[in-house]
């Protein structure tokens, strides 16, 4: 199938439904499901809601406030409290079920309150082929469903339709919650989000000052106050102590020389197979 097909398809999937909840995460594929979802239905038939939740970075949930803003739809931002399940807090290999469960749980009655009987994520078809993916079998579980999924679209297909319609996320970086930096098995805890969010920030604006603007940037708290950082894989030569100074609150700061690579904690998974 062509983009234009899998578009067409999307497209039919929405307009099927009266209206929409659509989970935004400030991320393009969730963005182009809203996108999408004012094409199909109007803004008027569309809400997106996005969780304030110490694992989302405040920096996030402005820019998806301006983004929905941008689009005319309505734009929820109710709280979530992911740290009130105990499985979110243990981390172990299926923290994103407990995480997800409690955003769907959340959403699911605010869109009951609306008046609208679909909350939409923005799973596409490369995450269900992906076989890491614990919350997107919990948001199912739940009702919430996946226009992206449906239509076959993959993470190209979707920032190629973000481009087409000139969307200010088109090429935004993946950005996974905070939680996905902190090692399986190191309990979460808000300290814990707060001190990664802060890293990041930190070590952001150091290269940046530095002349080395970077595009993928992961502070990983792996434990026993270490840190280990990714950066773009042609950044890590560049990266010395004196730029690692700026991750502060940690006893050890390593620099990973592979680099940035999304999913790098399940790596160190004993058992993933477990998990899929």
């Amino acid at each position: 199938m062509s983009l234009d097909d899998r578009l067409a398809v999307l497209d039919a999937e929405l307009s099927a439904v009266p209206g929409v909840l659509v989970a935004f995460s400030g991320g393009v594929d969730s963005g182009v499901v809203l996108a999408a979802a004012v094409r199909a239905l109007g803004a008027d038939r569309v809400v997106a809601a996005t969780a304030v939740s110490p694992s989302l970075p405040a920096t996030e949930r402005a820019a998806a406030h301006e983004f929905a803003v941008r689009l005319g739809v309505r734009h929820e931002q109710p709280a979530t409290d992911e740290l009130s399940r105990p499985g979110y807090v243990a981390n172990a290999g299926d923290r994103c079920a407990f995480c997800k469960a409690e955003l769907v749980d959340v959403l699911t009655p605010l869109a009951a309150e609306l008046g609208i009987a679909d909350v939409v994520t923005g799973t596409n078809a490369d995450d269900l082929r992906a076989g890491f993916r614990p919350g997107i079998r919990a948001a199912a579980e739940r009702g919430a469903w996946a226009p992206l999924a449906r239509a076959g679209m993959t993470k190209d297909d979707v920032r190629a339709a973000a481009r087409r319609w000139e969307l200010p996320l088109a090429d935004k970086p993946a950005a996974a919650c905070l939680a996905s930096r902190i090692a399986y098995g190191v309990p979460v805890s808000a300290a814990r989000l707060a001190r990664v969010e802060a890293a990041e920030r930190a070590l952001r604006e150091a290269l940046g000052a530095a002349g080395l603007p970077v595009r993928d940037l992961r502070v990983r708290d792996m434990g026993e106050d270490v840190a280990r950082v990714e950066v773009d894989a042609a950044l890590v030569p560049a990266v010395g102590p004196e730029l690692l100074a700026a991750v502060d609150g940690f006893a050890r700061v390593e620099l990973d020389p592979r680099g940035f690579r999304s999913g790098a904690m399940n790596e160190l998974l004993p058992d993933p197979v477990r998990y899929r």
